[in-house]
């Protein structure tokens, strides 16, 4: 297709939008967040292709990958191990892109991927049904959340304090429209777990879903779930459950406990860290909860022939049925991440998944002791911890990570901003990618730099 300049027509096309200049288009956009300016480091007489991206190889080239810096940081995006089949699958051409397949007659190798992912997430889980993706973690709780409203009718949803800001902010943002207001519910201070006393306090008859994750953002197992399941459905409330899939190896799966709803972050089931995107949303529920949920559900049918064939059994977004009935206005589902995940989950098999389990859970214990050894740290809950763990300091976390910088080490997330009264806390993360030598390293840095 050729390129079609528009230059000598856009007074014209201004004078049909009854507009004086192009900035009227962004007249909606608040004067206090417009941008005047954009710093770049492309001179602005231009450069040419070859020149642009040999800038962008120079400013690239100042980060550091996983490979060349030894990152112990927690808050839930950590380096885990991806074999090669991963990227060899997803990387073939009729698998190779997140749209959606809309003629089943000629994408049934796909449809049937995410409907094998479906059932893994399915029975990882112990839930009846799982979509065929989301966006991510965070979105997946938003999306959670509605769909408590949509089938409670009520208006309150509880979350603990201690999740990331970003969740959050996420949440909050989807709940606005439909006017939910989100409750927060402290923790314990000496476990780290959610304080179930609290939590009684603030559960009512308007609350329409309890949200707790399990291993929570500071690593601590929620090990009285069934209490925890016991207030809620007191309340007629939905219990939704978001999780680490590593952990699931080794521990019950929320269907056991009696969750509505559970979500997660799919990132660490053969996606790597990219730089914070793209990530994939794990989204399953009960049965009965089916027609409620967002996204897309594949199904297995046969065809006219009596042969078995995938296609999509459930399309709930608003551009496929009544915008009334429609559950959410997700665009694409994550089709590439899910079936990293699918691919990575058939690779490893169940006892794979145990063992992968168990290393990370080991991995977490053993980093602990170590660092709880050294003069002036302590291990800062005493709740059992899966992966991650907060730890308080001696001095300011953010000068430890400074120095640790210059000893070639990512130490752990300074949870100061996001928890003021955490300001000396610092919350580390542990794969089965770090090896023993990799933490002794670390735990000598530390010596070293207090």
């Amino acid at each position: 297709m050729k390129f079609i300049p528009n230059s000598s027509l856009k007074q014209e096309m201004l004078k049909e939008l009854g507009l004086k200049q192009i900035d009227d288009l962004f007249i909606d956009i608040p004067k206090e967040i417009r941008i005047d300016n954009l710093e770049s480091p492309i001179p602005s007489k231009g450069l040419s292709q070859q020149e642009t991206e040999r800038l962008l190889r120079e400013i690239a080239n100042k980060n550091k990958s996983c490979n060349d810096l030894l990152c112990f940081l927690g808050g839930g995006v950590k380096p885990h191990y991806i074999p090669a089949i991963v990227k060899s699958i997803v990387s073939r051409a009729e698998f190779y892109t997140a749209y959606t397949p809309y003629q089943p007659e000629a994408s049934q190798g796909f449809l049937q991927a995410m409907f094998e992912y479906q059932s893994m997430i399915a029975e990882l889980t112990g839930m009846d049904v799982a979509n065929a993706s989301l966006y991510d973690g965070a979105t997946a709780l938003g999306e959670a959340a509605l769909m408590c409203a949509r089938i409670t009718k009520k208006n309150s949803f509880i979350i603990p304090k201690n999740i990331s800001h970003s969740k959050k902010s996420i949440l909050n943002n989807y709940v606005k429209g439909p006017g939910v207001k989100v409750k927060e519910v402290d923790y314990d201070k000496k476990t780290g777990k959610i304080d179930i006393k609290k939590l009684r306090t603030v559960v009512d008859d308007n609350t329409m879903g309890v949200y707790i994750e399990n291993p929570n953002f500071f690593g601590v197992f929620e090990d009285d779930v069934n209490e925890i399941n016991d207030v809620v459905k007191d309340a007629n409330a939905l219990f939704v459950v978001g999780v680490d899939p590593i952990s699931l190896g080794i521990t019950k799966p929320p269907g056991d406990y009696n969750a509505d709803v559970v979500i997660g972050e799919g990132r660490c089931l053969g996606n790597p860290m990219d730089y914070g995107g793209s990530s994939l949303g794990i989204f399953a529920c009960k049965k009965e909860y089916l027609r409620q949920i967002p996204g897309r559900v594949v199904g297995l049918t046969k065809d006219k022939d009596g042969k078995r064939a995938f296609c999509m059994a459930l399309q709930t977004r608003e551009q496929h049925i009544r915008r009334g009935r429609a559950t959410s206005n997700i665009c694409t589902n994550e089709g590439l991440n899910a079936l990293a995940a699918a691919v990575f989950l058939s690779w490893l098999g169940g006892i794979g998944l145990e063992n992968l389990s168990r290393i990370n859970f080991e991995k977490g214990q053993k980093l602990a002791e170590e660092i709880e050894s050294i003069n002036g740290f302590e291990k800062l809950f005493s709740g059992v911890h899966f992966n991650e763990f907060v730890v308080k300091c001696p001095i300011d976390p953010v000068k430890i990570n400074q120095k640790l910088l210059k000893r070639n080490i990512q130490g752990g997330l300074v949870l100061g901003e996001q928890f003021p009264h955490l300001r000396n806390c610092m919350l580390f993360g542990v794969t089965e990618l770090h090896s023993d030598e990799d933490i002794k390293r670390l735990v000598s840095a530390l010596k070293e730099v207090t």
